[in-house]
């Protein structure tokens, strides 16, 4: 499983220790450090939705112009997180079983069944 973080993002920082806890195999991979490539951000965005793997609660969500956040579309959103990294909801979890996004209850209960 591939595990999209920010390292400085504390609900990312709780996943990570989570997955531990529970001897998950996964690898890390912080969007800035790493950087964040479109071939990552396509397909998660394709089975999420742009709903999902856009963050509409983030600072850069708010900096965006209202240009940018009209008529949103998965393309749109690809085109969006690839030119804004941090605008990606976090963390997202990567399996060949599926895949989720943020780390309330429900995204819990749907990561424990990727690994």
């Amino acid at each position: 499983m591939i595990v999209y973080t920010l390292k400085n993002c504390d609900t990312c920082k709780k996943a990570l220790t989570w997955l531990c806890e529970r001897n998950a195999v996964f690898d890390n991979h912080d969007i800035r450090a790493d950087g964040l490539a479109r071939s990552h951000i396509e397909p998660i965005v394709e089975t999420l939705g742009w709903e999902v793997a856009i963050n509409r609660r983030s600072t850069t969500w708010r900096g965006l112009g209202q240009a940018d956040k009209e008529n949103l579309t998965n393309a749109k959103a690809v085109a969006l997180i690839a030119a804004n990294p941090t605008l990606m909801k976090r963390p997202v979890f990567v399996s060949p079983k599926g895949m989720a996004a943020g780390f309330d209850a429900k995204a819990q209960a749907a990561v424990e069944t990727l690994f």
